[in-house]
């Protein structure tokens, strides 16, 4: 556990907070350079700066049934058969924050993947509101189509210097919701790290199934990192996930940090709790590592 917490303070070394800049100006055009305008105002730019030097880092494009899906890919430069995580946004889509998490597995030698979920439904950065954006583009969004688009993300690694053998996943509030589910979706996924992702919800035709659905099923082993003040996923929804994944025998585990509420991890946002962040990014690593993904 020392070396993981060298590994974050080197990372935290890099941090540079902004100083009187224009919040909304963080908000760009291109996959990884700006903040959702829903999300504002954060805090500051995201705490933790982790660069590209040794990477080789960017968007690049994958086509899957006619649609370009733009994918965020971070990995080390010059090497190749490198265990595979695919990083997973918040409902905010990949913005900074995504894409800093993704150079810093890359720094641990991993091929880090953030794709855009939404691009189909539009630009999630676009809007000015949670409910607005909840409305407009995530309330679109069919899990089968997501699942679709993460196989064909798994498809790009495999051939472009991934090893999928060693293929992980790890995604946060939504994408945690969809951490879960891949898990269960793709047998070649060897552990999920699902960072406060709903558990519960109302089966409909875009989601016909939610985590404590799958989860007696479920032979991935999932780490859950969870918030004991998420007012948004009380905590007798994490005990009903923990008795789902009881009767299959699941090997996935929760941690639940009781100072914490929801997006704790998220470094640009006033949720954000340094602390558990901290050691919820430890936990991540390890897992992967205990799990074979690494």
């Amino acid at each position: 556990m020392q070396n993981l917490k060298d590994d974050f303070d080197s990372l935290v070394a890099k941090t540079s907070l902004s100083d009187g800049v224009d919040r909304r100006g963080f908000l760009k055009t291109a996959l990884g350079t700006g903040f959702a305008a829903a999300v504002m105002p954060v805090t500051a730019q995201s705490v933790i700066k982790t660069d590209t030097t040794g990477l080789t880092a960017g968007e690049i494009s994958i086509t899957v049934k006619g649609q370009k899906v733009p994918v965020y890919r971070a990995q080390p430069e010059g090497k190749a058969n490198l265990p595979v995580v695919l990083v997973i946004s918040e409902i905010f889509g990949v913005h900074e924050h995504i894409a800093d998490v993704a150079r810093r597995f890359a720094k641990l030698g991993y091929l880090a993947l953030a794709p855009e979920l939404f691009v189909r439904q539009g630009d999630a950065r676009a809007y000015t509101s949670i409910p607005e954006l909840q409305k407009n583009i995530i309330s679109k969004v069919p899990d089968e189509q997501v699942m679709g688009d993460l196989d064909a993300v798994v498809a790009y690694a495999k051939e472009n210097g991934g090893n999928t053998d060693k293929l992980g996943i790890t995604g946060f509030c939504w994408g945690g919701r969809i951490t879960w589910l891949y898990s269960a979706h793709n047998p070649n996924v060897k552990a999920g790290v699902a960072w406060y992702g709903r558990l519960v919800g109302e089966q409909t035709e875009l989601t016909p199934a939610h985590p404590v659905d799958i989860a007696a099923n479920l032979k991935t082993p999932v780490l859950g990192l969870y918030g004991g003040k998420d007012a948004g996923i009380p905590l007798d929804t994490v005990e009903k996930m923990k008795a789902a994944l009881a009767k299959g025998g699941s090997k996935s585990e929760f941690v639940v940090f009781p100072g914490s509420g929801h997006a704790f991890h998220a470094d640009y946002r006033a949720s954000y709790v340094e602390g558990d962040a901290r050691e919820g990014w430890q936990r991540c690593v390890a897992w992967f590592k205990e799990q074979g993904v690494a």
